[in-house]
């Protein structure tokens, strides 16, 4: 029998060691040792939870054909996105180029490839827009309707659009109708300048009547704020009268995908913030302020008015590459990439 000694033993042992890790090197040198095989399934999808940015998805998904399927087929583009706005679980499916669609079913394994690929892009796409977005610009608006007013047209909603309290010399405000009842509310409804807007914040100034004795202040006790798309066609909206466009207020003419808290207004002239919870992403081009509660009597007749003197929405579209079509029964998002 052939005795080691304990020296030779222990260098053969080392040189088993370094010869194996120089194999495993190799190994992964040359693709063949992949981590998500090593971690295995769950744990895998826990890391790549944690990815909060959909480039970070993009390079995951360019480091092998295995990889992209597991980006792609556990649908992490949608889930990043989940995450940063949450309003996009109110989109029925995705149509890109019109021709394809992804209906919003749970994942199964009788999916196509195809759709799981198209919304990979289009919801990796979103991120992007959603991340990228200068929050801080104001809008443009137009007017849809009031749920009341007091003396048309010189106290119509348009007049909210103005800066300033004074046009032409002629006071700028709406005026809600008068009310006994303190607790009566009143709403503004308005039209962002694109049906997938990203809102951050939303001013008002309620209006100080300079023009009578004490000049009081108009204004509500809270606000809240609406969001979402109408059950009708809004480009026929030119052809009502501003006095048939405040039957447009009712909630039942519209789908509200987001309701705010309430928010205090204080009774002061001047324009006050009410800044949201987060970037909230407007489905649809629509909002509606709800004015709750009245604080100011007006001396001559007894009743309580709300006037506001100007609007402001601050926030940003999302890329005109990207659309919302709705109708009574679904809510379509439609993406058209330049390729």
């Amino acid at each position: 029998m052939i005795r080691h000694s304990k020296a030779q033993v222990s260098f053969a042992y080392g040189l088993f060691l370094k010869k194996k890790k120089k194999k495993e090197a190799q190994e992964m040198e040359g693709g063949r040792w992949d981590m998500l095989q090593w971690l295995g399934p769950d744990a895998s999808i826990r890391v790549f939870n944690y990815l909060d940015n959909p480039a970070d998805l993009a390079r995951a998904g360019a480091v092998s054909k295995s990889w992209r399927k597991f980006v792609i087929s556990n649908q992490f583009g949608k889930r990043l996105c989940m995450t940063l706005c949450p309003e996009i679980s109110n989109f029925t499916y995705i149509q890109l180029w019109k021709t394809l669609s992804l209906q919003y079913a749970s994942p199964s394994t009788s999916m196509d490839w195809q759709i799981l690929e198209t919304a990979h892009i289009t919801y990796t796409y979103f991120a992007c827009c959603f991340l990228s977005c200068d929050s801080d610009k104001g809008c443009v608006m137009t007017c849809i309707g009031a749920s009341s007013t007091d003396r048309f047209p010189m106290e119509m909603i348009q007049n909210t659009l103005q800066p300033t309290d004074i046009v032409h010399w002629i006071p700028s405000y709406w005026s809600s109708a008068g009310q006994a009842d303190p607790n009566v509310q009143e709403s503004l409804i308005y039209r962002l300048e694109s049906d997938l807007y990203l809102v951050n914040e939303i001013r008002i100034q309620p209006f100080k009547a300079f023009f009578q004795d004490g000049h009081p202040i108009y204004s509500a006790k809270h606000v809240r704020f609406r969001m979402g798309h109408s059950k009708f066609n809004l480009s026929e909206l030119s052809l009502l009268s501003g006095k048939g466009k405040s039957q447009l207020t009712r909630d039942d003419n519209y789908v509200w995908t987001y309701i705010s808290p309430e928010y205090c207004m204080a009774q002061e002239s001047n324009l006050q913030a009410f800044k949201l919870p987060r970037p909230i992403l407007c489905i649809g081009g629509v909002l509606k302020i709800e004015l709750l509660g009245r604080v100011q009597k007006q001396e001559l007749d007894g009743l309580y008015y709300i006037c506001v003197s100007y609007v402001q929405v601050i926030g940003c579209p999302l890329s005109p590459l990207l659309d919302v079509a709705s109708s009574t029964d679904s809510t379509v998002l439609e993406f058209y990439p330049h390729f």
